[in-house]
């Protein structure tokens, strides 16, 4: 038998035989297994409500509760553990009924051990089977369209060759960057090149749940755990057993999940929600933050372990301003073949700081190819605080631009667009838009409230 596959396989062994059970659990312990054991149906059931198992072999007579009895209980679970039945001589009967309930398989007694091993073997596998499946039906209803990245600058070439070298783990990741640079880019790009590239990758993006919602989608719930848990509901963590978990927004996250993300990442074991019973999971764990996770660890607002924890292996992404050379091949990826683009439109592209990044820039091509006429990309096509850019620069600039008056730059009105664009741009986030702007949040608040920016 090979030991490697079978360390993986959760046994639970439960006989009144104390001889047979003695011999099975040194066995199966032997040749890999990991393996617990049980003299009688009650006590099997309340390790089953303590921990999950792959395997259950249980004896059909027993004194106290029946194996028919632990069977109906056992297969009343969501994703119960596979059931092979040992059974003596002349009841072969009950063994068909058995199966008809939910078993997997049946043995005589006595069992060989060997025999009853290969039987364990194929029920994993099956089990196994049956949990991938169910995780692939989970992410094609989460899955979101895959893209590629691009960039020729120095910058980007050092993200790729980080990309690289980080697929061929299965460590945590941390990356760290401004919003709009391409993190759930780079989580894709690491899981598709990775050797789980064939498992699953399940995405969560902390900022956009209540934390009492986000505990429940990361780690699952039982039904009856809170108001409207009308039905049991197995967590992101468990859908993406095997595979990878990217948890976006990572900084966000309350210190109370902080310490339920820890033990996961330290040992593989969680709760849901409501539950009393461990599980085991095996997940690599990609996380995403526009938080200096370093500095908020350093004013106590978050888990230096688990910053530690998280950040095995880091990867920073620049951004946009600072990749050199990268903004002409974005805007002909964006605007694609179809589309050409005026003199003096690159240009302004070029000279704009793009606070909001790739994400801004990607936004500010799609309007522009809504306002366009026919395929080409105008100055005036693009939103008005990129078009004020280069103003300063050229005369052909200033008349097509709305923030000129007689002929001179109206500096209040370009004041404020590029506030209004920088806050939108950075998704109506203030301290992000202060950072942007290279101002404290009060003065920020100063200028949207002279601007009437809401």
């Amino acid at each position: 038998m090979d030991s490697d596959l079978h360390s993986k396989i959760e046994l639970l062994i439960v006989d009144d035989e104390a001889d047979f059970r003695d011999q099975a659990v040194l066995y199966f312990r032997r040749v890999g297994f990991s393996v617990e054991q049980a003299e009688d149906g009650e006590e099997a059931l309340n390790i089953l409500r303590q921990r999950t198992f792959d395997v259950v072999v249980l004896d059909i007579h027993m004194s106290g509760l029946s194996g028919v009895t632990v069977l109906k209980e056992i297969v009343k679970n969501e994703t119960p553990p596979k059931v092979i039945m040992l059974t003596g001589g002349g009841t072969i009967r009950h063994a068909v009924d058995a199966m008809k309930l939910g078993a997997y398989d049946f043995l005589t007694k006595p069992a060989k051990l060997d025999e009853l091993g290969r039987s364990i073997f194929r029920a994993s596998q099956t089990r196994l089977l049956e949990k991938e499946n169910r995780q692939l039906k989970e992410v094609l209803k989460r899955s979101e369209p895959d893209h590629q990245m691009v960039g020729a600058s120095p910058q980007m070439q050092e993200v790729f060759r980080l990309i690289e070298r980080t697929a061929n783990s299965t460590q945590p990741v941390l990356i760290q960057g401004e919003s709009g640079t391409g993190k759930e880019l780079v989580a894709r790009a690491i899981h598709r090149l990775g050797p789980l590239a064939d498992k699953p990758l399940v995405v969560v993006n902390c900022a956009a749940l209540a934390e009492s919602l986000l505990e429940s989608e990361l780690f699952g719930h039982e039904k009856g755990a809170f108001t409207g848990a009308v039905a049991a509901k197995p967590g992101l963590f468990e859908i993406a057993d095997g595979g990878t978990l990217f948890v976006d927004e990572f900084g966000e996250m309350s210190s109370g999940l902080q310490v339920k993300l820890l033990r996961v990442l330290q040992d593989g074991t969680l709760r849901r929600v409501g539950s009393v019973t461990e599980q085991k999971v095996d997940v690599r764990v990609i996380a995403a933050t526009n938080r200096d996770l370093e500095h908020e660890v350093a004013e106590k607002r978050f888990r230096e372990d688990l910053f530690y924890r998280i950040n095995v292996l880091g990867i920073q992404l620049p951004p946009l301003r600072q990749r050199e050379g990268d903004i002409p091949e974005l805007v002909r990826r964006f605007a694609n073949s179809d589309w050409k683009i005026s003199d003096g439109v690159m240009e302004c592209l070029i000279a704009y700081s793009w606070p909001g990044n790739v994400r801004q820039l990607q936004n500010a091509i799609e309007r522009a190819k809504v306002l366009a006429e026919e395929d080409q990309i105008e100055l005036k096509n693009l939103p008005p605080v990129i078009q004020s850019i280069p103003i300063i620069q050229t005369t052909e600039m200033l008349s097509a631009s709305p923030a000129v008056s007689a002929g001179r730059i109206d500096l209040e009105t370009l004041n404020r667009l590029h506030v209004e664009e920088t806050f939108l741009a950075c998704d109506r986030n203030k301290t992000r838009t202060a950072r942007a702007l290279g101002i404290n949040r009060r003065s920020l608040y100063r200028l949207l409230e002279k601007f009437e920016i809401d």
